[in-house]
């Protein structure tokens, strides 16, 4: 099972070993270097999928038979011979504030800094209009976390998901709602592939580990990201999730919803946010995600898009 070497990725995919390992399958973790690790680039520099080329690559090559990535890291156009065998259930998808003295993002006085590595996250702060500095940064979470300690920044903004994998959360001062926040789409999610032909092997990555409901609403999430011709890097948030609807028929069923906001430039540079939110069977998740993709872009979202991907 092929892995980046941090420990945060070392902590998810070891959840997943655990679980295969659980019926009775022998499991060996591969360390493997990407890129992204090399580097302390930012992101949009380096390229989309920096950190899921090298483990994909090591799968091809008959390296490894596994690799788990953080879903929101993979880019969005299918790989060649490799297929998404499962998808576990969900961390919380939220992003999470880290701040001096136990603050909240609505107590940091104008002109604090705050650290982040994503656009999605540097775009929706600043249409908040809470006058804070934004700084961009990058490395892993004990590194970003010992900005505030060392009083480097006032607060840093991570994925509440990968502080709970790594036993943090006590560190977060607040959980930000995603009316404030969209999270990135499928964050705190991951990803299972496999080499296509390893149907066995497929097999039973998805009756062991898949979730259909996290499938759902990351697949509504991803086809939003797809459908904007945007990068995983590129200021694009959404958040899908599973609810109980009435039929025409006045029976329970479950469905999706999906909200999703893209950056769109305003007057005099500034950054707006754009907003849209629709409803779909659980078995139209694609499409939802494409329909309102449609609607966002009539709002204007096409204007910060990344690179199709």
């Amino acid at each position: 099972m092929g892995t980046r070497g941090s420990k945060l990725a070392l902590t998810q995919t070891g959840t997943v070993a655990d679980a295969l390992r659980a019926t009775g399958v022998e499991v060996e973790i591969v360390k493997v270097t990407t890129p992204g690790d090399k580097s302390l680039a930012p992101i949009a520099t380096i390229g989309v999928g920096v950190f899921t080329s090298a483990l994909r690559e090591a799968l091809l090559r008959n390296e490894v038979d596994v690799i788990v990535h953080s879903y929101k890291d993979l880019p969005t156009a299918p790989e060649p011979g490799i297929t998404l065998a499962a998808v576990p259930p969900r961390e919380d998808p939220r992003d999470a504030l880290i701040a001096r003295d136990g603050l909240t993002l609505g107590e940091l006085p104008p002109g604090s800094t705050v650290g982040t590595g994503a656009a999605r996250r540097t775009a929706q702060l600043r249409a908040l209009g809470l006058g804070l500095e934004i700084v961009p940064i990058r490395g892993n979470i004990d590194t970003r976390m010992r900005k505030v300690t060392d009083g480097e920044l006032d607060a840093v903004v991570l994925a509440r998901a990968g502080l709970a994998r790594v036993g943090l959360v006590e560190a977060i001062t607040e959980t930000l709602d995603p009316i404030q926040m969209l999270p990135a789409p499928a964050q705190g999610a991951l990803a299972v592939e496999c080499r296509a032909a390893d149907v066995d092997l497929e097999q039973l990555l998805r009756s062991t580990l898949d979730d259909e409901g996290t499938r759902a609403a990351v697949t509504a999430e991803r086809a939003l990201l797809a459908a904007l011709e945007a990068g995983c890097s590129a200021p694009v948030g959404a958040l899908a999730e599973i609810v109980e609807d009435l039929d025409a028929e006045g029976k329970v069923v479950e469905r999706i919803s999906l909200r999703g906001t893209a950056a769109v430039e305003g007057e005099e540079g500034a950054v707006d946010m754009v907003r849209a939110i629709a409803l779909a069977d659980k078995d139209q998740a694609a499409q939802l995600g494409k329909d309102l993709a449609a609607e966002l872009l009539d709002l204007g979202a096409g204007a910060l898009s990344g690179p199709a991907q």
